[in-house]
């Protein structure tokens, strides 16, 4: 194969380790844009084999398609991704982790703790939450999703 013939569907599917299906579904979401070939068959860069595995990743940190499609729209249409081109999205995503990294710490922490629910059942949330001020902060678990108590 040469490679500018790019690559087919099974090929691709093959080597990520996702199901056909899963590509299509990724190819109709705008992750990636393949072309076709003059038998009309999908053809795929190679460095969509790159653009999934990224999806992949993101996906299992938390990452939404949207999301993810937000970041891979900023890599060149015309051209294989750099080095260089890559870096910024991750420079992106490596903020987001960061801060998801925070929150998972302030979970794993204070979980036995008053959380800002306002269930008021431990006798700490007498101390850190009486008569339910964290509810003026707003909906959820006001001190996990990183308010603090006054």
């Amino acid at each position: 194969m040469v490679m500018n013939d790019g690559l087919s569907i099974g090929a691709l599917a093959r080597r990520t380790g996702l199901a056909v299906s899963a590509i299509r579904y990724y190819e109709a979401q705008g992750l990636i844009r393949p072309w076709r070939n003059p038998g009309g068959q999908r053809r795929f860069q190679r460095s969509d084999l790159r653009r999934l595995s990224f999806v992949m990743i993101a996906q299992q940190f938390g990452f939404t398609l949207p999301e993810i499609r937000q970041e891979l729209d900023r890599l060149p249409g015309g051209r294989t991704p750099t080095k260089a081109d890559w870096a910024n999205i991750s420079a992106t995503f490596r903020t987001r982790l960061d801060q998801k990294i925070e929150a998972l710490e302030r979970l794993r922490d204070n979980l036995d703790g008053c959380i800002g629910c306002g269930c008021l059942s431990l006798p700490a949330c007498a101390l850190y939450n009486r008569e339910d001020k964290a509810a003026a902060a707003g909906q959820g678990p006001r001190y996990l999703m990183g308010d603090r108590p006054e």
